[in-house]
């Protein structure tokens, strides 16, 4: 399967919910640390045998580290920078007119961005600065903004079903439900003994999310009855930096880990883990299903490769 080779550290990827054929890469200069960054925008061809183009590229100041695609324009990707400034860009103006928007509060680096599924009129950030901002395209100013977590907010994520419902994951060990319409998180999850990296909702089940963590561990929850998890998934050798439910296949995740590896786990079988892809050669920091040709995944890592490649085949294959 294809491979692009971009000239940054790779940090998330992610498919586009309109063209099947389309994904998005962000990436930091020196590993995020100090440089700059660049939005990718890239096109599969049909045949697997063909390279990777690319449709358009944005540099930054400063190293991005996520980007989101609009539910509602399909040409919209919105890119969270180190900066923290979150910016949007339009693949259908010309390059002079990008970014279209950059929004400037956050005051830390901003490590996450998603884009409201249910609603698809308003998108999170979610920051080093301790806070999760919601935004709307129009509005040159936040909404809102929720202050709670103690520590690093490292990804926020709105529920698939309920249009008002998020959840962060912060490095003050704890998840966050939060209602939009409420004052304040309507639940806390104490998830792990370490930082949480990342949070993902179930596509078919609302209350069930996963999380990630430093202890090298997945957790599944049911936050319906979240005492104790319904699922612990151990077999990464370190950090796991990002986790991402199928979206075809109710059981069935996919992580990444700095152990260099991606892993595929069934959390309602006994032996989880189904799959474990080691084709990265540094951290392997994104990774994303799509939703439009089911069991198609891509992953991004420090050492600047983005693969595409069907689940249950090698990534390398050529």
């Amino acid at each position: 399967m294809p491979v692009f080779k971009t000239p940054f550290n790779g940090y998330s990827v992610k498919f586009s919910p309109f063209y099947e054929n389309r994904l998005a890469v962000a990436t930091a200069q020196n590993f995020g640390i100090l440089g700059n960054g660049r939005l990718h925008v890239l096109v599969l061809s049909p045949d697997p045998s063909l390279p990777i183009a690319e449709l358009a590229s944005y540099d930054t100041a400063d190293g991005v580290y996520d980007v989101a695609w609009s539910e509602s324009h399909d040409s919209i990707v919105i890119a969270a920078v180190a900066d923290g400034s979150v910016k949007l860009y339009d693949l259908a103006l010309p390059p002079t007119s990008n970014p279209i928007r950059s929004f400037q509060e956050h005051t830390r680096e901003v490590h996450s961005a998603d884009y409201n599924p249910v609603r698809r009129d308003s998108f999170l950030s979610s920051s080093w600065d301790d806070t999760i901002k919601l935004w709307t395209l129009d509005r040159p100013t936040s909404v809102r903004t929720f202050k709670e977590h103690a520590y690093c907010v490292y990804s926020a994520v709105w529920n698939p079903r309920h249009a008002d419902v998020f959840a962060s994951a912060s490095g003050d060990c704890t998840v966050r439900i939060w209602d939009v319409r409420e004052p304040g998180s309507t639940m806390i999850l104490p998830a792990h003994d370490y930082e949480v990296l990342a949070c993902d909702w179930n596509k078919y089940d609302e209350c069930v999310i996963a999380t990630a963590s430093v202890d090298k561990s997945l957790k599944v929850w049911d936050v319906r009855n979240y005492r104790v998890p319904v699922s612990v998934l151990n077999g990464h050798g370190y950090a796991v930096r990002k986790v991402k439910f199928s979206p075809h296949v109710r059981n069935l995740l996919v992580s990444c880990s700095y152990d260099m590896t991606v892993c595929v786990w069934d959390f309602m079988v006994e032996d989880a883990l189904v799959s474990r892809y080691d084709h990265h050669t540094e951290f392997a920091v994104g990774v994303d299903m799509s939703v439009l040709v089911e069991g198609l995944m891509a992953s991004t890592g420090w050492d600047e490769l983005v693969y595409v490649w069907p689940h249950g085949t090698d990534p390398r294959a050529p």
